[in-house]
């Protein structure tokens, strides 16, 4: 069997997403500093193997960390494979090694990896192409070895380069799996290292290689937040993801009980995840349930009776302006990037089909800012921003416009809400006058009702259909009323008045 078909099965068997690490830190082997090689290699061992004993009914992989071992000189080798070898066959293991060469280097790696050490399957580097990876996974090791790369590791140090990478990483494991496997097809021989600690990443490697195990190590003293990455990272099925500990249970003083109560931790998260997606009403997604309830928070959504522009009596108001800080304009843009991400406006969950966001002026300047900043920051979009002045400048580089050049360009307009549609109107047939490209707007609630009532389209249709172009909301009607259905905090006459305003001015 292939290495993530055992992974997979393991997982199924013991109801566990626990990865248990084997890293032999010389601080917990307990042997004095001045210890001699064979000394250490020797409790180093004993260590391993008490890990072993203790956990193995809870444990999906074993991940002995290649570097410990290594260290221990010519002892080292010996060790480890003593180590894996005392694995019971029916967990498959996982060297974490993190390789990354190309040609006869690769191909002796993965010699060392699999045949001298034993292991199951490895960690690789990706950067150097399908080259440094393909001997892990193909010819003598096709079908049975397999592979995490490295895509947006748990160190900050990460941020600087894998942040601006990790995108395409994902879709590469996905293709180079495919392409390893050939026309045999079947279950994917490479997996992914993403982060606990950067739920964003998660959420765009599972989008990118949806039917890929991801490793994801950071939970715990790093900071990782175990229902965000669950959240993030976990397959449709509630699974595909390992978390792997080490410390958490070397250093317990009832590591049996350790690994238990994580495997337990684990599940009990996964429960909650599983469950709270199962119960989405009306089509919410995780990041519209949320700005509806920071909106509530903020005091920008409110539920009472309001008088609009246009003399109805609605019962809910919203007031954009009052998001009016900087955490409220941070939350407010990455609610923005990832309604525009899974929306048709993106060409894949890290690329998008504009170049620049445009932000009309006054309220357009500051959400296009926030945007194009949250687009970069959650999902690696880098697009330029511009927006334009009431009046033009007379001095200095003069004119209306500030920013990204637009000429030829593909333009996203951003605003808050379209009431008449006037505003955006304007932007757009600005636009064509300087030969952009305007290709869609995003806003940050649809009211999704008619401009009147022998009128059967909304001022979001109306404009989607007049300048033939899609228009983009965080939240619309439709995800407010499955919220207030679904969240049981509100009072009941709130949800009854919704009800009767989408009855009656509500369109589809």
């Amino acid at each position: 069997m292939s290495f993530f078909s055992r992974i997979s099965d393991r997982s199924k068997e013991i109801d566990s997403l626990l990865c248990v690490g084997l890293d032999p830190h010389l601080a917990e082997l307990n042997v004095a500093s001045d210890a001699d090689e064979e000394t250490v290699a020797a409790a180093a061992l004993q260590f391993c193997k008490s890990i072993i004993e203790a956990t193995h009914p809870y444990a999906v992989s074993y991940k002995p960390n290649s570097a410990f071992f290594e260290s221990l000189g010519e002892p080292g080798h010996a060790t480890l494979t003593s180590v894996i070898s005392s694995i019971p066959n029916s967990i498959p293991v996982l060297l974490d090694c993190k390789r990354g060469d190309i040609g006869s280097t690769a191909s002796a790696y993965a010699q060392a990896s699999y045949v001298k050490s034993g292991a199951d399957g490895v960690t690789l580097s990706p950067l150097m192409g399908y080259d440094s990876v393909e001997p892990f996974v193909t010819g003598e090791f096709a079908g049975k070895g397999g592979a995490f790369l490295l895509c947006k590791t748990s160190n900050p140090g990460s941020e600087d380069i894998l942040k601006g990478v990790a995108g395409k990483i994902a879709r590469l494991a996905g293709e180079w799996s495919e392409r390893a496997n050939g026309e045999k097809g079947g279950v994917p021989c490479l997996g992914l290292v993403v982060g606990a600690t950067d739920a964003a990443a998660l959420r765009q490697a599972r989008m990118e290689a949806k039917g890929l195990w991801i490793l994801s190590p950071g939970v715990g003293a790093q900071g990782g937040d175990l229902d965000a990455a669950l959240m993030a990272g976990l397959d449709e099925e509630g699974s595909g993801m390992l978390v792997p500990v080490s410390r958490g249970i070397s250093r317990a003083e009832d590591r049996a009980e350790a690994a238990k109560k994580l495997r337990d931790d684990i599940n009990d998260a996964r429960k909650r995840v599983v469950e709270g997606k199962s119960k989405k009403e009306d089509g919410i997604e995780t990041f519209q349930t949320e700005f509806i309830e920071f909106a509530l928070q903020q005091g920008v959504l409110k539920f009472g009776s309001f008088t609009l522009k246009s003399g109805r009596e609605s019962p809910y108001f919203f007031n954009a302006g009052l998001f009016d800080s900087g955490a409220a304009l941070f939350k407010l843009g990455k609610a923005y990037a990832a309604s525009i991400m899974s929306s048709e406006l993106a060409l894949t969950s890290s690329s998008v089909k504009f170049d620049v966001i445009f932000g009309p002026a006054y309220k357009g300047i500051s959400l296009g800012a926030i945007v194009a900043a949250a687009l970069y920051a959650d999902f690696g979009v880098d697009v330029g921003f511009a927006y334009n002045r009431k009046e033009a400048k007379d001095h200095g580089e003069g004119g209306m416009l500030v920013g990204a050049s637009m000429k030829g360009k593909k333009v996203l307009v951003v605003d808050d809400v379209i009431s008449a549609g006037t505003a955006i109107r304007e932007s757009h047939s600005m636009l064509t006058k300087i030969e952009a490209i305007p290709v869609g707007v995003s806003i940050a609630l649809d009211r999704a009702e008619k401009r009147a009532l022998d009128d059967p389209v909304s001022a979001v249709q109306a404009v989607a259909r007049d300048l033939a172009i899609p228009v983009v909301s965080i939240v619309g009607l439709k995800q407010l009323f499955g919220f207030l259905s679904g969240s049981g905090d509100f009072d009941a006459s709130i949800l009854e008045a919704v009800t009767k305003y989408r009855s009656e001015y509500g369109v589809d």
